[in-house]
């Protein structure tokens, strides 16, 4: 979320980044929030009159009863003020109802590196890492292998839950809970705090970190209850700071934090796919870093570079991209996608995120920072540590055998009991 006051002063700068993110259905949105914040503003200033004309008159009837004159008229005047002081705060209400609502929909500014593109396609690589293995016989599926080898079931999953759940069997269960200690081993050691969050999230606390769009395409709504299941454990370790001011000599903040994440993935291309790449549910360890302004870009590399390292212990081939404008939420000032190597469909597919918020979640949260004079709203990040599914996924393409086994990455063989290969389960 913008601040006001920047929109007052840049309108066209605002309708411009607009345009670059491709949303022009949006540009009516900042005339009709200057429109409306311009008749808020103005009825301020006639309700504080009022209020004072009301303080007026109570001293003129006073003085007019003490001199024994008639004060009907200024008893009329007296008795209508406070109508007419509803009458404008009930405008005002919705004026600012209104005012909140294209805040909360016009997007962020997005920084001067971001490159100018529409959607996905024009994203850009900046960087890779790794050689792609070259295989001496056809690759299979992930699922097909998972089944082949008894580690997953999709089908009891889909009969007992639906599509888009699984079971994860044996090995590869084992393997699952060995990314997520190796992930938080990882992070532990580069100077985060563990924390592991609640699974569920009040509406006030969503609304304050993701988009209208967002909540409705992939939040589950607990019937009945104020309560959400978490996509992500960054939105519970971001509301664990709503309304609270931080000392400048705490900062910067570095969270790890693991917890399953809960989808709808509403339109979601590949969800009616057999496996791990698109589900409703999976396992996740994210990094949230809250900061100085003048820090976040420099700890925006810094995270970029823990996913990277974490790939790179699993010895997988994995690229950087960035993400355009038109790829941008509408929180998001700039955002990079980790993508890891496909041997079967011999390209790259996401697994992980980047993203720098800028002060637009803090903002919404009113996270603030003191230096001990002023005030002023941090910045808040968040990235993807390892999704374990998508993890999965990558292992088992690029570390299977013509034998059908899938060997180990040596970076998890200590979380798995000295298991070194996973073949079919017994």
């Amino acid at each position: 979320m913008l601040d006001i006051k920047f929109i007052r002063e840049n309108p066209e700068g605002v309708k411009e980044n607009i345009r670059k993110k491709f949303q022009n259905d949006k540009l009516k949105l900042v005339d009709e929030l200057l429109n409306a914040d311009k008749r808020n503003r103005d009825l301020m200033q006639e309700s504080q009159a009022l209020r004072a004309r009301r303080n007026k008159v109570s001293e003129e009837i006073n003085a007019a009863k003490k001199a024994g004159k008639p004060a009907e008229k200024l008893l009329k005047e007296a008795k209508e003020i406070p109508e007419k002081i509803k009458a404008l705060e009930d405008e005002q209400k919705k004026l600012q109802e209104t005012i909140q609502r294209c805040l909360f929909a016009i997007p962020n500014m997005i920084h001067e590196s971001v490159p100018i593109g529409k959607d996905a396609k024009d994203n850009v690589e900046r960087a890779k890492y790794g050689t792609p293995k070259k295989f001496s016989f056809p690759v299979k599926n992930h699922a097909e292998l998972a089944e082949e080898l008894s580690i997953a079931d999709f089908d009891a999953s889909a009969e007992t839950s639906g599509k888009g759940f699984y079971f994860l069997k044996g090995k590869l269960a084992l393997l699952n809970m060995a990314l997520i200690n190796y992930a938080r081993d990882y992070m532990i050691k580069q100077g985060y705090a563990y924390i592991e969050p609640p699974w569920m999230i009040r509406e006030h606390i969503l609304t304050g970190v993701y988009s209208a769009a967002e909540i409705n395409a992939m939040a589950y709504k607990i019937e009945g209850e104020d309560l959400y299941l978490i996509a992500t454990s960054e939105h519970p370790l971001i509301g664990m700071f709503i309304g609270k001011t931080l000392e400048k000599k705490q900062l910067p903040l570095k969270i790890t934090g693991f917890s399953p994440c809960f989808r709808k993935e509403v339109g979601s291309h590949g969800l009616d796919e057999k496996g791990l790449f698109r589900t409703h549910q999976f396992n996740k360890q994210e990094m949230v870093v809250i900061c100085e302004p003048e820090e976040s870009y420099a700890l925006y590399n810094e995270m970029l570079q823990h996913t990277v390292n974490v790939f790179k212990g699993l010895e997988l081939p994995i690229r950087v991209l960035e993400c355009c404008s038109g790829d941008l939420g509408d929180l998001k000032a700039k955002s990079c996608d980790v993508e890891a190597w496909s041997p079967r469909k011999q390209e790259y597919f996401e697994v992980g995120s980047l993203t720098n918020m800028e002060a637009a979640q803090a903002r919404r949260l009113n996270i603030r920072i003191t230096d001990g004079k002023t005030k002023y709203f941090a910045h808040t990040l968040n990235n993807t540590v390892l999704a374990t599914s998508r993890a999965m996924v990558a292992i088992l393409e690029n570390y299977q055998n013509k034998d059908g086994s899938v060997t180990v990455p040596k970076a998890l063989v200590p979380y798995m009991n000295g298991v070194t290969t996973i073949t079919k389960e017994k």
